[in-house]
């Protein structure tokens, strides 16, 4: 059974391995929110995550002779260098199984630990089949990402820190998928100071843990689609929904847009790149999900900052056009000499920086002499787009 003694222990397991990750004020967030807000940054943990803490602690739980056989797990992110980093640290031989569409980057990193990768299955679930199979078939020990003990205490460390770094807060948001980190924070902070409240944030997109709560009664979902691929989790733990329905005060959620704009802020703001799985709470936050907690002093856990870059380039992208920073847009010019020239020349005299032009006279939409320009341009705002459009909408270059 989980207490706080037991947490106490695995922190003084993980003590020499892992960082006291810093706990730091986030002065534009509480100026937008209303709040006094602190930032968990266990994006700057060995490995990029808090799943170091839970995977350390409990392969230095096992024995002699259970580490001379082996530890196994199934991940595509977090977790699998969190089990292959302290494996190495134990001179443990470790495998790791990988869904087939894993990228190339993440098996590298999981390898640099030098841990034995097996690319197994379409999905996280068949990969989870396939190791706990190989598991039993090689007397290795599984070392399950959420369910097991020993790895949330590991997890429940996290708020020790904060606890240690500041004592009177007012409420704890932790990002939630197979609940795992919140059970154990959630265990550890009600012990020291039941007057905190707990809050989990999930992703819209992985709804299994949420509606378990709701429900009190563990369900699962059929599928999961979400950017924060760190808490897409389709089936729920008995184990640890058990260990929120006593210490979790409230569970909300939030959706690939808030999320998105939520990496974006942190970017931009705090210098911080931190992955979908992470930014849930500060996304919560952002879009007003928690009003009560205005004038309250919080802390929010960033869980993981191992963000792929092609997903992060998508999300600058979208941004930058959603806030009036980038424009993109189509014209139809006549196919001669000169047209293009005096459309850039309008762009030019608006100050609009075209980064990005493409001209297409072969498109089986457009009359014969005409031509598509495309332009994305970097502009300065609402205003300078609306600008711009008003004055190729006087020259004729665009309608309505």
């Amino acid at each position: 059974m989980l207490n706080l003694e037991k947490i106490y222990e695995a922190q003084n397991r993980i003590k020499d391995i892992v960082v006291q990750t810093p706990l730091a004020y986030a002065p534009y967030l509480s100026e937008h929110s209303g709040c006094e807000i602190y930032l968990k940054k266990e994006n700057l943990q060995i490995t990029g995550a808090f799943k170091i803490r839970g995977a350390y602690n409990k392969i230095a739980s096992l024995s002699d002779a259970e580490r001379a056989c082996g530890v196994i797990a199934a991940s595509a992110g977090n977790h699998a260098q969190g089990v292959a980093f302290s494996a190495s640290k134990f001179d443990t031989r470790a495998v790791i199984v990988m869904p087939e569409s894993t990228p190339l980057t993440k098996v590298n990193g999981v390898k640099h630990y030098n841990a034995e990768v097996i690319l197994h299955g379409a999905n996280y679930d068949e990969a989870y089949l396939y190791a706990t199979a190989y598991a039993q078939k090689h007397s290795m020990t599984f070392v399950h990402p959420f369910e097991d003990e020993a790895v949330i205490a590991g997890q429940g460390t996290v708020a020790l820190e904060i606890l240690e770094q500041c004592e009177d807060l007012d409420a704890i948001i932790i990002p939630v998928g197979g609940g795992g980190l919140i059970a154990g924070m959630a265990a550890a902070i009600k012990e020291k100071n039941p007057k905190i409240e707990v809050i989990g944030v999930s992703a819209s997109g992985a709804p299994a843990f949420k509606n378990s709560y709701k429900l009190k009664e563990a369900v699962d979902t059929t599928s999961v689609r979400t950017i924060a691929d760190g808490i897409a989790v389709r089936d729920t733990s008995v184990v640890t929904l058990k260990y929120a329905l006593e210490h979790v005060d409230k569970i909300i959620s939030v959706d690939d847009e808030e999320i998105a704009s939520a990496i974006l802020f942190l970017l931009e703001k705090q210098k911080l790149v931190v992955e979908g799985a992470g930014a849930v709470g500060v996304a919560s936050i952002l879009h007003n999900k928690l009003p009560e907690l205005k004038d309250k002093k919080v802390a929010i856990v960033l869980s993981g900052g191992n963000m792929d870059v092609t997903l992060l380039s998508v999300i600058i992208e979208k941004g930058l056009l959603k806030s009036h920073r980038k424009m993109k847009l189509t014209v139809t010019l006549v196919d001669k000499p000169g047209s293009l020239m005096r459309f850039t020349e309008i762009l030019e005299t608006l100050n609009a920086n075209i980064v990005h032009i493409a001209y297409d006279r072969t498109s089986i939409s457009l009359d014969y002499g005409d031509a598509n320009v495309t332009v994305h341009m970097e502009t300065k705002g609402k205003e300078h787009q609306e600008e711009i459009y008003n004055a190729l909408k006087n020259d004729g270059y665009l309608r309505g």
